[in-house]
Parts: structure tokens; sequence; C-alpha cells
């Protein structure tokens, strides 16, 4: 930090502006961010941009729709060894929301303070960027089902994470670090999930998450508690999940790519005489990246996701698969066209697909 305190908050000011400018004007990024350097802070300006073609073959809806699924410009700041941050703003989906917003106090590798709107520390498809999941949804929803209880549409396992908070972003305190090959991680929230200004009630959430890091392989360990008002008892009360997950491969890796997990809790959405039910998920993606030499190609990339779940273990013919074909070309880094076709079979009803196509900017 320059010693001269009347000139580098300014420095720092212009260094905001001019990253915005660059980012828009100047395609010598590589799609890597603008990256600035002043004596107030060193400041990092990305920005993505999703455009999705939805199709559904539920009767009673809207055909097909195009719609902006994510947009966002994000500025990652570090002021020093010991604090940095990072602020996301979503334009997406006709809303704008915040996704990321939070400071970082970094005492060493081994231990990292956290808070503000972070993603909370359970399964590892959702702590992977949406630059980098494997499928274009994370939860293969199809517009107008309506078949999981308690969570409603279909019975993914990351539609159960997400839906039952356990995972996705939420407000609070994190604490974290990594020791040798090992990353933990655990989090305190409200619960309520992301861009809500108070919490329901006085209780809190936690999640934590142990990982086993060697090379391109990766094994996770996860549980959370969740804490809800349980409207049948009036009391607060808590929800716990557990599970584990494999990660083998990286992206813009050549060759396979697999990533799968499973999770056991409870749905508190769905209280059957004032006690949640117990789902059980589990899914596996695999993919395999194909170098390609091409003018404005690098990469093709076949994909299938199978994933199952069952909302109520004590109640059978409630569960289904979700089948996900689909196929990825590579244009350069993060940016790529997807196409996927999400089939949902539930063991009782009739089977419903959704088709997205997916274009990706990222810089």
């Amino acid at each position: 930090m320059n010693s001269d305190t009347s000139i580098g908050p300014v420095r720092g000011r212009v260094a905001v502006l001019v990253a915005f400018a660059l980012t828009a004007l100047a395609p010598a990024a590589q799609a890597q961010g603008v990256q600035l350097n002043s004596n107030a802070v060193e400041l990092r300006i990305t920005g993505r941009l999703q455009v999705q073609y939805n199709q559904t073959s539920v009767p009673d809806q809207i055909y097909s729709t195009f719609f902006v699924r994510r947009a966002r410009i994000t500025a990652e700041v570090k002021i020093n060894d010991f604090i940095s941050g990072k602020i996301q703003p979503e334009y997406g989906e006709g809303t704008v929301s915040l996704r990321d917003a939070y400071v970082d106090f970094i005492f060493s590798p081994a231990f990292r303070f956290r808070a503000g709107q972070f993603k909370r520390p359970f399964d590892r498809f959702e702590l992977v960027s949406s630059t980098q999941i494997l499928v274009i949804e994370r939860t293969g929803g199809v517009r107008g089902v309506a078949d999981c209880a308690g969570v409603d549409n279909v019975c993914s396992y990351s539609h159960f994470t997400e839906k039952l908070n356990f995972s996705d972003r939420d407000i609070g305190f994190e604490v974290g670090g990594r020791i040798s090959r090992f990353v933990w991680s655990a989090a305190m929230t409200n619960g309520r999930g992301p861009n809500n200004k108070v919490d329901q009630n006085g209780t809190k959430s936690y999640t934590g998450r142990l990982e086993y890091r060697h090379s391109d392989l990766v094994f996770g360990a996860n549980i959370g508690v969740h804490d809800y008002p349980n409207d049948s008892t009036l009391t607060d009360e808590y929800a716990m999940a557990f599970g584990g997950d494999v990660d083998w491969g990286a992206y813009e890796q050549p060759g396979p790519h697999l990533k799968a997990g499973v999770t056991y809790g409870e749905n508190w959405r769905n209280l059957r005489t004032a006690e949640p039910s117990k789902f059980f998920t589990t899914q596996a993606i695999a993919t395999y990246l194909i170098p390609v030499e091409a003018r404005h190609l690098f990469g093709l990339e076949p994909l299938l996701r199978v994933s199952w779940g069952d909302p109520d273990t004590d109640v059978s013919g409630d569960d289904g698969w979700l089948i996900t074909p689909g196929f990825v070309f590579h244009v350069y880094g993060r940016n790529k066209i997807a196409i996927n076709v999400d089939v949902w079979a539930p063991a009782s009803g009739p089977t419903e697909y959704s088709t997205k196509v997916q274009a990706y900017l990222y810089f």
C-alpha cells in the first residue's frame, strides 16, 4: 500500500473506471478478465453472458422461449495479502439481484474467514462455477412438471440440494482453508437463501465440507443442518442432510471427465404428521472432450447425465429419473455453445422432456 494516503484512494477509483472501460473495449483480455494494479488495490473484472433457448413437452405450457439465463459483471478486489473480496450482481431472467458479495480475511493458507453472501460449502455440483458446469442446468428442470413432493418440478440431485436450502448461496460467516491435500470449510448462515434482508427466525443453518485433492481427482464429504419453521408444530426445527461426491478430470482438459455424488437427508418441505420425509438422490455426469483443430473450434464434448431422486423413501412410486444427453461446442476458453435434452421419467406419470440450447460468453 502506498504511504501517500491522499492519492491511493483516487488511483483506486480511477482503476475501477478504467477496468470497466477496458472490459467492454479491449479484446486483448484473452477471456481471462481485466486485471489492473494500483497503489490502492488489485482489481480484477470478469463477466459472463448466457443466453438460452428453452423448450418443453408439457401440455398447456409455452412450447418454447428465449431468455437471458445469466448476465453478470464480477469485481474481485485484493487490498493486500490479508483482505480481499468479491461483488457479483446478476441481471439475468428479467430481474436484478446480487449473487456473491463477501469479504475474506486470510490469516494463512490453512485458515480463512469469510463474511457476506456466498455459496454454502455443500456439494461439488453446486460449488463449481456456472461457466464450468458440465450441463446447461444443474437442476435439469422441465417447465410445467410438478412431480417431486416438497421441492416441485423434477426429482434431480441439484433440485433437492438447492430447494431444501442445503446448497447454493446464503448470508453469514464461513471459515475454511487448505492443509496439504485437504480442503475444509464450515459455514453458519441465515438459512433463507440469497438477497433476504433479515432472517425469518432466531436460529441459524450450518454447513460443512471436507475435500481430499490429488491432481485432477477430488473426493468430498459434506453435511448440512438447515433450520426451518415447522407450520404444524409452530416451532423452529432442524433438518439434516449429508453426502459425498467425487470429481475426476478437469474443465477444458482433453479426455474424460466424471462427476458423481449421493445425498440423503430430510425433506423438510414435505411434512408427514409434522415430521419431514426422508429423501435420497444420486447423480453422475460423464463427458469426453475431443480436441479439434479448426479456426473457431477447439473441442467437441459429448455428455450424459443420469440423476435419480426419491422425495419420500417411505412411499413407493414417487421417485424418478432425469436423463440428459448433450453436446458442447467449445469455441475459446469458457466461450461455447451447448445443447442438452433433459428427459424426466417418473415412476408414475408421463415422461416429459426439455430441449435447451445455450450460448456462453466469458471474459
